[in-house]
């Protein structure tokens, strides 16, 4: 098929906090050096904004660097943290405050905001627009596209208007090739084409497996007596009595909150389900008495990329760049990633204009990247943070908690021992009859809800006559070993139900993907324990429209 092709001297894939201040910082030193860059981002969302999640508690120092008066330009940071909490809940009916005293240094939030990441990128694009950046909304990069020496040619987006069999339906319209003399990918987490650039380029050699959790956010409008603007909530322990993880509650603008529980993807017992522990937190008194007399107003789940710095992979190839979360910057000592992206991008965008205003050939592996990367904040800050995860794994939430105190706090991070977690995620799932069941109560429509009214709360626009994007690397595995060896943990583990078994008509099981239903989480890549489902792009626009997650 002949395809139309756009070239640019960048492409950059992803317009999250991280491809947005590429091009933000890249045209900047165009426009100082006044040599003209052609900088083109490619979003699969509906619009910019629609697939991003976050917390989020946001650290500003990154925007003064790259904007200086952020607050004049208009930034969406509306709500300062007026007072940090911290919860221990020892049971489903009893908390213990922990004292800031006891509380390792990055997890405090003096000076920061909370907002919401989603309009946080709607305002970056407006700012790169301003500056230059052609943005493209609705197009998915499907594949990647090499120079005849392997180096990295660009992109291609996916068809429009392809059927279920495979076939073009009215209204077909190729994907087009966009060809630049550098890509920079910055999906996000678990991105599609940034683990095939990993895997191709051998760019975590020597690293440990990344490593995810699952993160679960409600946006909650609540009577004004329960509401303290900018309070800032975090919990550990119940209910992820089989899991590590913890949970938080942001007081944010309009008498709204925002409650969330992230849990760690390395769970053992296959039983489990993420989307009820969640729904469980929220029963908790706690939680309960700032959310009762409520309404749920919007639902959203994604994994977070949280090994650190100790799985974070080269981020330079023939041709391109990977940045943010589809590299993994984010800090999990601060459970933070927005600045990071933001930063990660800022160094690729330097990197990359020294290069092309010097006339360094096009594909070249720019691994000066490296270096500026070790000599930057975001590398002492990720250096600082890299036992933090591990020693939970390690050692477990109370006693990795407290190493984590005195290597945070009386270390500054500097404890001379790295700990490493060399065990893949989805490597730790046991046999379910290893495992006791998990019995989950009930929705109770106040508190608590099913899955598929919290799907409908997420805007999901899907075309049911599209290709499926959840590929099986063979359809018998799910049936012959998943179900046998783990009771199928994909109808438990994915926030959507897009997994289950079902009955067919001769009476036996069936293995039914509801891909209509995905939000792109990206959970059923990581934790399937066979590595048998691959999620990869669907149709531009389809998938998740949050609005101020």
């Amino acid at each position: 098929m002949e395809r139309e092709s756009m070239e640019f001297d960048v492409v950059i894939v992803g317009a999250g906090p991280s491809g947005l201040a590429t091009a933000c910082r890249l045209l900047q030193i165009s426009k100082d050096a006044q040599t003209p860059l052609s900088v083109c981002v490619v979003e699969k969302g509906a619009e910019v904004g629609a697939h991003i999640m976050s917390g989020a508690v946001f650290e500003p120092s990154v925007l003064q660097e790259l904007f200086g008066d952020w607050k004049s330009l208009g930034a969406p940071l509306e709500t300062a943290v007026s007072a940090d909490e911290f919860l221990l809940l020892q049971s489903a009916d009893s908390a213990r405050e922990i004292p800031h005293s006891l509380i390792p240094k990055p997890m405090t939030n003096d000076g920061n905001y909370i907002i919401s990441a989603g309009n946080l990128c709607r305002w970056l694009a407006s700012q790169a627009e301003a500056l230059g950046a052609e943005i493209f909304p609705g197009f998915a990069a499907s594949e990647l596209l090499f120079n005849d020496d392997g180096s990295i040619k660009g992109i291609l987006t996916g068809d429009m208007g392809v059927g279920k069999n495979g076939q073009a339906k009215d209204g077909f319209m190729p994907g087009m090739e966009l060809l630049a003399k550098y890509t920079v990918f910055a999906e996000g987490c678990r991105g599609h084409l940034g683990k095939q650039l990993i895997r191709h380029f051998h760019l975590d050699n020597g690293k440990s497996p990344q490593h995810y959790a699952l993160g679960f956010k409600e946006v909650w409008q609540i009577p004004p007596e329960q509401h303290q603007l900018g309070k800032v909530l975090h919990t550990a322990g119940w209910p992820l009595t089989q899991a590590s993880g913890g949970g938080f509650l942001y007081h944010i603008e309009n008498h709204q909150v925002s409650v969330g529980l992230i849990v760690d993807l390395n769970y053992k017992n296959p039983h489990i389900s993420p989307f009820e522990e969640f729904q469980r937190y929220k029963t908790h008194p706690a939680i309960a008495a700032i959310l009762q007399q409520g309404e749920r107003i919007s639902y959203g789940a994604r994994a977070i990329a949280k090994g650190g710095l100790n799985s974070l992979p080269k981020m330079s190839f023939p041709g391109g760049m990977l940045v943010g979360c589809d590299a993994g910057t984010l800090n999990f000592a601060k459970i933070k990633g927005v600045h990071t992206a933001i930063k990660s991008g800022m160094l690729a965008a330097e990197t990359l204009a020294e290069a092309l205003m010097a006339g360094v050939d096009a594909g070249k592996d720019l691994d000066c990247l490296q270096t500026r990367l070790e000599q930057s904040s975001l590398y002492d800050e990720l250096y600082r943070a890299r036992n933090f995860g591990p020693a939970l794994h390690k050692f477990g939430t109370m006693l990795g908690g407290a190493f984590n105190f005195v290597e945070q706090n009386w270390f500054n991070g500097k404890f001379p021992l790295t700990l490493r977690d060399d065990k893949a995620d989805f490597t730790c799932l046991g046999n379910a009859a290893d495992h006791p069941p998990v019995s989950y109560p009930p929705a109770d429509g106040k508190l608590t809800f099913d899955r598929l009214s919290s799907v409908y709360l997420a805007n999901i626009a899907h075309d049911e006559d599209q290709p499926c994007h959840l590929h099986l690397t063979n359809a018998d595995v799910p049936l012959t070993r998943n179900l046998p060896l783990y009771d199928e943990p994909a109808q438990r583990y994915c926030p959507a139900g897009v997994y289950e078994i079902a009955t067919n008509d001769s009476g036996q099981p069936a293995f039914v993907i509801n891909a209509q239903n995905c939000i792109h989480c990206k959970t059923c890549d990581i934790k399937d324990p066979s590595q048998n489902i691959t999620w990869v792009t669907p149709e531009g626009g389809s998938g998740p429209n949050y609005s101020s997650m």
